[in-house]
């Protein structure tokens, strides 16, 4: 038997993340379905000139279930990306485990830890009308809340392939032990 190449807390929290990255893309496909197009500044509905117009079709009608499912999924990420992190720092992960990585893989892993997570939850907590009224210099930081969802989209996107070329070169990586 091959031992596993991770501990067992980056296990459990990359396989709790990428359920609740799951949940996520579902979800927030739903939430875009509903309206897909993309603004810059505050506001933006139908009939006003769009920064981007994706082409997918509108599917009016209400994604309560899609913003409950994204809210309760972001927490699931949230939660267990804490725990990675914490758990990395306390056991050294980032400088023991990293060691064999590549230059550039190692900037790609920490840009999403430190970076990309962090900004995709500033602007998904930006478009928040209880967050924002309770701390309105989440929104204003971005540039209002069309601007965030237009960032928080775009940020998404590049966390999508990076997962999707994380789990590429993880099963790579798993054929090449056998």
């Amino acid at each position: 038997m091959i031992a596993p190449v991770h501990p067992t807390m980056v296990r459990i929290t990359h396989w709790t993340n990428a359920l609740g990255f799951f949940g996520l893309l579902i979800s927030g496909v739903v939430i875009l379905l509903a309206h897909p197009r993309l603004y810059w500044g505050e506001t933006g509905a139908v009939g006003m000139p769009a920064l981007i117009e994706l082409p997918l079709p509108f599917v009016f009608g209400h994604s309560g279930w899609g913003r409950s499912l994204h809210f309760l999924s972001g927490w699931v990420c949230l939660f267990s990306g804490i725990a990675y992190t914490a758990s990395a720092l306390l056991t050294q992960h980032f400088h023991q485990g990293f060691r064999n990585y590549s230059r550039n893989r190692r900037v790609a892993y920490l840009g999403v830890i430190f970076l990309l997570f962090p900004a995709v939850l500033w602007t998904g907590l930006a478009m928040s009308p209880t967050v924002t009224s309770a701390v309105p210099a989440i929104v204003t930081s971005v540039g209002g809340q069309q601007t965030a969802r237009t960032l928080h989209f775009a940020i998404a996107a590049a966390l999508l392939a990076f997962a999707g070329g994380h789990v590429v070169l993880v099963w790579a990586q798993s054929r090449a032990v056998r």
